[in-house]
This record gives structure tokens, sequence and C-alpha cells, in this order.
């Protein structure tokens, strides 16, 4: 009898077991640090530590195929994060990083008078006495906290998020509260018309902080409105599909002082009754309301995105800043002012349909070091300018942008223009759809767009006034009493530090390329975009805490791998993007431990159901097959996979093999092996394959039972092998062998634009308007290539240490991955 060699499939939603924690990823954030690692054998929890004392459970999430911990509240400077397994009640062998941790930039008129808005300090600590709530999607109708609610001192315990918050209302508490929001989180029982309500009764004492934790916390479905507040800081969020009352992702109302809104990621609300509300109402807008600093901010396509005003005519007292904010393919309105004095400084502008920055009815906006490119007016004010000959050489009162509000004025310093249509006062030559043009007849004088000084200290004079309305600039950003202190960023520096740091933690989980060819110019709202929005659903699979982490079991070494596809980190707008509810049981394979260690001998694997150990048999007898059980030589076997359109299987022959699978009944009639539909008998599976790296896919729902590997021991083994498993959402690939190669070959949608040769070590690209390659390995840690490697059609990879890594390529607005083998 043939003798067997038993082998380990190694499930990626699982991450295999580890004697010891195996940190994937470690590194420090905005005042704020995190690690990752593979789940380890046996520990039912984990003990995480910074700098020697234990963080809160709820910090503590499993993604299935990882863990992760988030740390927050940290000063700027070096910290160490220690990791360890509690296995049995006793912690196991721990791992310890050490990772820098970056300051938030606290800029802005939020931190006038001595203000630091939240419940942290200036140097990111919390505040003395500070209490904090964890709010996930099991826990936001039932989190309590006694509040103080009267002079006597009498507290009540108060029941949800937004019940808290409402006890607050009453302005006799005076705890500094942090509200930690962890995953997907949909509407609570107790929104306002379908918003959290922060309204704090005017009370100049009380310190609230609303923020996500990690990469992927989300307020799915409903807003966050502020009234009567003071000292607020909201960060860190992801806010899609609100489809509240009101309509604003956040919206500032009335009567708020010293808000900080920043780090947050802003996306497509659910439609208005209005035209202009495709896309939502506003996604963060401002009234009424003074000593304002929104910073850091995303905004993924809004259609309005800062509204900014008041209903009476006073321009005195309200300030707000906009500084780092990226204005990502929106439309409009980044800021729309009335009345306000308003800071506007370091923004990228990248690919604005309708116009940048708009001041309407005697509002002051101060312009400074902006980065415009492909904003169609980089700034108007109303009802002259560009605002009325809209790029043409005809006047006419129907361009007008504002409802025909009388204008405001801007002054503008160090901004750089990259398209778009642009008058300077004064000028005899303005931008026009990004080229120089003559004046012509227009009166740059009274039709202008901005006044431009040339050194930061210049004023704009008082004859300088707005055709309409006869406004003038109020210099607030020369006067002392008033204007704090900064340092503004070169443009091309401030648009780097804003793709780097907008958004929530690493630019979210969510990810998105936009296509600049077509997104630069159209307003209408991203179909594919909008639908991959409704469908997230998130990825924490458990909260520590709030019950069990799954505990993995030992399992053998592995050289049959199982894997997940997984969406790519960057997607086209035609694309559905690496978003969580849109990839399987393994978002990521960076990080994973994978062997590829080429199978040589005959094999038979079989899995308990919860894929964590094995049985392995000789093969003999015959296989039949049932719905729900499987008899294997008299034996009756376990699931071993449920297999389904987001599941892998990939493998190395070093040697022809016969390669049979066992699934129930004849529910696998999708089977594809490297990409080919191959026929199922009874649920019996039998292929021959050459010698090389092979994958197994499914396009509907079956279970695996087994897996049998015969190889042909008369058959010498391969020279060269090449890997190829790429995929984006849209296209899948397969191989033949051409001249002891594999080729990748279209399938459905095309021809995957990239091969990699391993007897070479060469990556060949096919690909054209390539605009990023990456390459990772198993750990997580990115390969560093050339500046030239984009525009080279193979890329030499010999110098690459031996082991796995994943290709990433981003090309013709689409991203592709491909997971390679270094020999």
């Amino acid at each position: 009898m043939t003798s067997r060699v038993a082998i380990g499939v190694a499930l990626l939603g699982f991450a295999g077991a580890y004697a010891q924690v195996t940190v994937n990823k470690a590194e420090g954030w905005l005042e704020s640090a995190y690690a990752e690692w593979a789940p380890v054998s046996g520990a039912a929890s984990y003990n995480v530590y910074c700098d020697g004392n234990k963080i809160d459970n709820q910090l503590i999430r499993s993604y299935g195929s990882y863990m992760r911990a988030d740390v927050l509240g940290l000063k700027a400077g070096s910290h160490t994060l220690k990791i360890a397994p509690v296995v049995n009640g006793a912690e196991g062998t721990a791992a310890t990083k050490t990772v820098t941790v970056l300051a938030h930039d606290r800029t802005g008129f939020a931190f006038s008078n001595g203000r630091v808005p939240g419940a942290y300090n200036a140097d990111g600590t919390l505040k003395s006495g500070a209490a904090i709530l964890y709010i996930s999607e099991n826990t936001k109708n039932t989190v309590t906290m006694d509040v103080t609610t009267n002079a006597k001192g009498s507290k009540t315990t108060c029941k949800s998020f937004q019940g808290i918050l409402n006890c607050y209302k009453k302005g006799f508490e005076t705890t500094p509260l942090d509200l930690r929001f962890i995953g997907n989180v949909t509407d609570s029982d107790s929104l306002l018309r379908g918003d959290m309500m922060i309204d704090l009764g005017s009370s100049e004492n009380t310190y609230v902080t609303v923020e996500g934790v990690g990469e992927d916390a989300v307020a799915n479905g409903w807003g966050i409105r502020v009234k009567n507040a003071q000292n607020v800081e909201i960060r860190n969020l992801g806010i899609m599909n609100v489809n509240s009352n009101e309509g604003d992702n956040i919206g500032l109302q009335q009567n708020d002082q010293y808000v900080w809104v920043h780090n947050n990621d802003f996306f497509y609300g659910d439609a208005g009754s209005d035209a202009d509300q495709a896309k939502g109402d506003g996604a963060l807008d401002c009234k009424k309301s003074t000593y304002i600093t929104f910073s850091y901010n995303h905004f993924w396509d809004n259609g309005k995105s800062n509204l900014l005003g008041l209903s009476e005519g006073s321009t005195d007292g309200y300030y707000i800043t906009y500084h780092h904010n990226w204005y990502d393919h929106s439309d409009s309105r980044h800021p729309r002012v009335r009345y306000y004095s308003a800071h506007v400084y370091n923004n990228y502008y990248d690919g604005n349909a309708k116009y940048g920055i708009g001041s309407t009815l005697g509002s002051s906006v101060f312009a400074e070091g902006n980065y415009f490119r492909n904003c169609k007016f980089p700034m108007l004010t109303s009802m002259q300018g560009s605002d009325l000959y809209a790029g043409t050489t005809s006047k006419s009162n129907d361009n007008a942008t504002f409802s025909k509000e009388a204008g405001g004025s801007i002054k503008a310093f160090n901004n750089y223009m990259e398209g778009g249509t642009f008058i300077a006062y004064g000028t005899s030559k303005y931008m026009l759809k990004g080229a120089e043009a003559s004046i012509g007849s227009i009166d740059s004088k009274t039709d202008f767009d901005a006044y431009v000084i040339t050194s930061r200290n210049q004023e704009m004079p008082a004859s300088v006034k707005s055709l309409s309305g006869g406004n003038t600039y109020n210099n607030f950003d020369l006067n002392s009493s008033v204007m704090y202190k900064y340092t503004a960023d070169e443009p091309a520096a401030a648009k780097a530090n804003v793709m780097k740091y907008a958004g929530r933690v690493n630019g979210g989980d969510f990810k998105w390329t936009f296509d600049n060819s077509v997104d630069d110019a159209a307003y209408a709202v991203n179909q594919s975009l909008k639908n991959a929005l409704v469908a997230y659903k998130g990825m924490v699979k458990s909260i520590q805490g709030e019950g069990n982490l799954p505990v993995v079991t030992p399992t053998s070494s592995s050289s049959v791998t199982s894997s997940s596809s997984s969406t790519p980190k960057s997607s086209s707008s035609s694309q559905t993007p690496k978003s969580s509810s849109s990839v399987g049981v393994n978002e990521d394979p960076v990080g994973e431990e994978v062997s590829t260690t080429p199978i040589d001998k005959d094999v038979v694997h079989n899995f308990t159901e919860d894929a964590t150990s094995s049985d392995y048999f000789d093969f003999v007898g015959s296989l039949s097959t049932s719905k729900g059980a499987v008899a294997f030589d008299g034996l009756t076997l376990t699931r071993c996979l449920k297999m389904e359109s987001s599941t892998l299987i990939e493998f190395t022959l070093s040697k022809k093999a016969t390669v049979t699978l066992v699934f129930d009944s004849d529910f696998a009639k999708n089977v594809k092996v490297d990409g080919n539909k191959v026929a199922a008998s009874a649920g019996v599976v039998t292929v021959e394959l050459a010698a090389g790296t092979h994958k197994i896919a499914k396009g509907d729902v079956a279970n695996l039972f087994l897996i049998v590997v015969d190889v042909d021991e008369a058959s010498a083994p391969s020279s060269s092998s090449v890997t190829s498993s790429s995929s984006t959402t849209d296209e899948t690939s397969s191989s033949s062998e051409e001249g002891g190669t594999t080729a990748l070959v279209s399938v459905e949608y095309g021809a995957v634009p990239m091969r990699y040769v391993a007897s070479d070590a060469l990556l060949e690209i096919f690909a054209e308007n390539v605009r990023r390659l990456d390459i990772f390995a198993v750990n997580g840690n990115v390969v560093k290539l050339s500046t030239e490697v984009v525009s080279q059609s193979s890329v030499d990879l010999s110098n690459l240490k031996p082991g796995v890594y994943l290709v990433r390529l981003v090309a013709g607005g689409k991203a592709y991955q491909q997971k390679i083998v270094k020999r």
C-alpha cells in the first residue's frame, strides 16, 4: 500500500496555531498605537500592556484571522507594547514591540482662550478623572453611567450613550466623558430624530470626546448633532448612510463654542428630497457657533461638504479654522461661508466638480497654503468674477452659484493651483481651465475671485469691496488679540500631510481610488461607491470582555494553504472597494504564516468542522457522499471547510499528481481549479495536475470533507514554478503552462496585467498607466522599490529573500494583487 504523509491545511480565517505571540504589525499613530498578531494556540484571552500598564479589555478585538489592540491617550514619544496570551488562566510567552507616537495638530480657533476641547489634555493624555465608556453594536443600548443630575449632587443611572448625554444636558456633571465606539455601530434605540445629540446645556465646565477605536469605527445610518455645547471633540469616526431627519453627517447647530472635529471620514448619506441632496445633506456643517476647528478630515465625494453661516448679519465674534482636510472629489462648499471670519489653510482640494471656497454675505476668508488639483473654481466670491463669468467671456447672473447672495471677501496667500479657473484682483492675466489667458474684457478690479497678497502679514485694503453688497475684508488674521499662533505648510507639504494623516487611523478600513479622468468633473452619485457603502457591515468578530474570543487549537505544520480571496486595498470607482462588507474570511493575507514546502508525497487530509484539528488516513476503499456527511473507508468524516465564493485553497506540487476533493452531495457544481471549471460527480472532483502551484475556488456554497493527493512517483520535479493568484473584485485569472512558466490569461473581465516567473525571479508587468506597485512580506513589512519601478515592464526580484510575498499593482484605474513564492 502506498504510504501517506500527513499535511495540515492552514485556514487563514483561523490563522493557525502558534506557541507564542507572533506580532504581524505594531505601529504608533497620532496619540495612539496599535498591534496586530496571530491568534495563539489555546489562548482564551490576551493581556496587553503599554509601558507596563494593562489596557482595557474592550480595546482588544478579534478579526478572525488576527487579533488587534489599540491603545489610546498616549503622549508623543516612544512607547512599549507587550502582548501576552492567557492560556488556562495563566499568561503565556509574551511579545514586546516599541513604537513611536506622534502628537495631534492642535491648531485653530477651537484652542483659543486656553481651552482644550474634549476629554483629553493638550499632551494627548486623558483629563484627570475622565470616564471612559465603550460602545459597540452589542452595548449601544445597554451601556450605563451614574451621572449627577441636580444641584444637590444626586446621581442618576443613565442608560445608552444617548441617555447618558441627555443626563449631561442638565449641566451638573463635570466629569470629562470619553465615548469610544468600536466597529460598525448602527442606529441605537434612543437617538433623537436619527442623530446622536450632544447638548451640554451651555456648560463651560463639561468636556466630551466622541471617538472611534482603531481603523474601523463607523457610525452607520446615524449622524451627530452638537447644540448648546462647549469643549467637544469628535475624532476617528467614519460616518456613512445617514438617514436622520436633519440629514447631516455632523452638524454644529447653534450656540456651540470650542469644538474640534478632526480625523474623521465623511461618506455618502441617504438621498434627501432636494435635487442637491442626492449624496445626502451636509457632511460637516456649522451654524451660529464660534471658536471652531475642523481639521484632518477626509471627505469622500460628498455633495455639500461644509456649510458655514449665520441667520443674522453680524460679522463679529464668529471664528472658525479649516485646515489639512482632504476634499476628495467632493463637489462644493469647502466651505461656503456666510458672515464668519474663516481661516482656510493647508487643505487638499482633489478633483472638485463645482467649486472650492465660496464667500458670501460679508464673510472674511483667509485662504492660505492650500493645494488645488483640478478644482473647477478654486475660489468664488458671490455675484462677481468667476461666479458670473463661469469660465466664459460672457457675464451672466444666471451663472450665480450662491442664490444671488451678496458677496464676501477672500484674501489669498501662497496657494497652489493645478487646473481650474481663477481671477485674481487687478490681474492682467488669469487662469482659465488650467491655462494662462489674457484678462480681455474682464475688469479684474471689480470681477475678481480673491485678493492675492504676496506676504503673510499684508492687509487687504478697505478700498477693495465686493461688487454686490460692498462688503470689505476685516483682516482678522492680523489681529493679535484674536488670531492664534500657527505655522503653515507649503502647499506640496500640506498635500502630503493630508494624504497621510487625514481621516481615521491609517486612512480607515474603507479604501477607494477615484478615477480622476471621470470623477474630477462628475458630481452625480458614484453608484459603485454608493453600493459599497450601503453594503458595509464591518469585520470585528468579537470584543474581549463582551464574549468569548475564538480559541485556536494546535494543528500540524502546513504545506497546503487554504485562504480567502481578498479585495485589493485600493479599488477603482468601478469596483467594490476593500471594505469590511466585501471580503471573505481573510481580509488580507499579509502577515499570515504560509508554508512554501511543495507536496512531493501522497497525502490524505481531513478536518474537523472547526477547521483546527486533523486526522490522517491511508487511502483504502471507495468514497461515497451524502448531504451532511461523508463515508470514507468505513469512517464518517466531519466537514473540513465550508467553501463559497470568498474561499480559496492553494497548494504547490513538486511532481505531477492526481487530486481528489470530496464534497457533500452534488452541490459542488461550480468548482474551479486554476480558474477552470471541473466536473463533479456525486460530489467528487478528480483532476490531474502538473507540478507547480494550483488553486481551488468555488462560486457556490458546499462543504468540503476530504483532500486526497496521489503523487506520480515517476514524474520528475519541476525546475521552476510560477504562482498566480491575482484577483480584483471583478476579475479572476487562470493559468496555463507555456514553456515551463505559467501565463496569466483572461477568464471573463480581461487579462491580469502581471505575472511572476519564478525561475528568473522576474515580475513582468503588462499594464499601462501604472500608478503604484507595492510588495509586502508575510510579516507585513513593505519591500522598498526604486521610484523608477512603475515605469518598467519587468521588475527584478532576485534580491528578495526566499519566502512568500504579496504583490499589489494599481494600473488603469484598477487594483490587482498576486501572491508569489520567491525560491
